[in-house]
């Protein structure tokens, strides 16, 4: 079977690692762990960079970072995946869902302000399929309301908003290192990006049990203790040795990647041209990194029959979040404010296709004969 994801694979993954078990520190903030940070600053331009075991843990840490306290409002899409709310809700936030734009699945700009009250915090952005959202508009409504913006960019490592890197505009951002995503750290893994350096210090706290220690290693103070509250959001220095693996490749990843991207987008086109299903869409002033290729089909019905016969020939397909606030616990933990135009009817339309660092050929013109053939079967090709 071609699957929907294989992890990345670079090459010296086993290296790093080898030499990470035969250090003398395997806990984290190690040898690889600062070369990660140093790197990740370096691409994205975050001036501050902390590696976590998950990027579930990083907007944790942002949530406290930004002190959320019971009955805080936060601003979000309900097309986005649990750990999005989950953090909020943890420091017992109220979440605000608002619709999405159908055309990049991304949360509509304009439905934003409408939804901001008294209560507001926090605006969370979700860059899906490592596409940017129109963060000029959300860091206007930021500043006139004085919130924070914490961008859940998860997906969006290696792609841009007209020319600054999705993770370094809004004041905290989370990136995920998941073996779904475009880099990985051997399964789990995520990262912290700080932009407002009132954070810094506190989140080396935080993410250290609450202890000074970063400062003691740093000759700051004298003796490290428990300062603050806190937990442990350190990766170890195998996760790290992995990741860094990945991201001395990132542009290969990245130009293989969207090559495989651009080669499915050619082979559909005529099939878009034809109103049988319809492509992604990247505004011009984003580049993106092919997290991902979907098509959206003009039903659910559709939808489940293209599976369905994908999976006939051995190829793994698969439609992606259940919108949040349509499941037991968004509607214990949230509100939708305004209509769901959007939202519910295009997330039961889209399916995503196979697309990993390690695709082959062979794969790929089997996966492009096989959606073709099915697709020519509904026109009459």
């Amino acid at each position: 079977m071609i699957p929907f994801n294989k992890p990345p694979v670079t090459g010296n993954e086993i290296t790093y690692i080898e030499q990470a078990i035969a250090s003398p520190k395997l806990s984290g903030d190690g040898f690889y762990a600062k070369k990660c940070e140093n790197l990740l600053e370096g691409i994205t331009g975050s001036p501050k960079a902390l590696l976590t075991p998950s990027c579930t843990h990083a907007l944790e840490l942002a949530a406290l970072l930004i002190d959320i306290q019971p009955g805080d409002e936060v601003i979000m899409p309900s097309y986005t995946f649990v750990s999005t709310a989950n953090a909020f809700v943890l420091r017992g936030a109220r979440i605000v869902f608002v619709d999405v734009r159908p055309d990049t699945m991304n949360i509509d700009e304009e439905k934003i302000e409408a939804a901001i009250t008294k209560k507001t915090k926090v605006i969370v952005p979700v860059h899906y399929a490592g596409v940017a959202c129109e963060m000029d508009k959300i860091m206007a409504l930021a500043t006139k309301y004085n919130l924070y913006v914490i961008e859940d960019a998860a997906q969006g490592l290696m792609s841009n908003y007209k020319g600054k890197a999705l993770g370094a505009i809004g004041h905290l951002s989370a990136i995920s290192f998941h073996e779904t995503k475009n880099y990985t750290s051997g399964g789990e893994g995520g990262v912290l990006l700080i932009n407002d350096n009132q954070f810094v210090e506190r989140a080396e706290i935080l993410r250290e049990k609450g202890t000074n220690r970063s400062q003691f290693f740093k000759g700051m103070v004298d003796k490290y203790t428990w300062v603050d509250m806190g937990s442990s959001m350190l990766p170890s220095e195998i996760q790290s040795a992995y990741l860094y693996a990945q991201l001395e490749s990132a542009d290969k990843i990245n130009h293989t990647r969207l090559n495989i991207w651009q080669e499915y987008n050619r082979a559909l086109s005529e099939f878009e041209q034809a109103g049988l299903i319809t492509l992604p869409h990247v505004p011009d002033h984003c580049q993106h990194n092919a997290h991902m290729f979907y098509v959206k089909f003009n039903s659910e019905v559709d939808r489940a029959h293209f599976i369905d016969y994908m999976k006939q020939q051995d190829i793994l397909t698969v439609f992606h979040y259940l919108p949040l606030h349509s499941t037991a616990a968004g509607k214990r933990y949230s509100t939708f404010n305004g209509e769901d135009n959007h939202t519910t009817q295009e997330s039961e339309k889209l399916v995503r296709l196979p697309l990993y660092y390690n695709m082959t050929e062979s794969e790929l013109n089997t996966v492009v004969t096989h959606l073709r053939h099915y697709l020519s079967q509904q026109v009459g090709v």
